[in-house]
């Protein structure tokens, strides 16, 4: 039985290689180990099943960095992604950022945040 590392280095190989099925494994694999750096290489180098399963593995792990990332990047995915964890923990200063960065759903959920408070 192989090590999970040694997996991942086959995988990486036979996916760098262009094997799409090899590609599906590594991203399903790095997924269960929590590799959020495999995940982010193979979304770097245009997996847009990589980038899915990077925003939801970093959204279950609460990195907001990485999501912060990939949002800065143009990732529309990761900024709803970042705009639904700040509007469940009540992060203004998060809303407030991407509000200012020009995000029109991030200034609609502040919007309604604040307007929600009392006083």
């Amino acid at each position: 039985m192989m090590s999970a590392e040694s997996d991942l280095s086959v995988l990486r190989e036979r996916a760098d290689r262009g094997d799409a099925s090899a590609a599906d494994e590594l991203i399903e694999l790095a997924a269960e180990l929590g590799d959020l750096g495999e995940l982010r290489r193979l979304a770097d180098g245009g997996n847009s099943a990589a980038a899915d399963q990077l925003i939801e593995s970093a959204s279950e792990l609460g990195d907001l960095d990485e999501l912060r990332r990939m949002a800065a990047a143009g990732n529309a995915t990761a900024a709803d992604q970042l705009i639904e964890l700040a509007t469940e923990r009540g992060d203004l200063d998060e809303l407030r950022r991407l509000a200012d960065a020009g995000n029109a759903t991030a200034a609609d959920q502040l919007l309604e945040l604040t307007s929600e408070e009392p006083g």
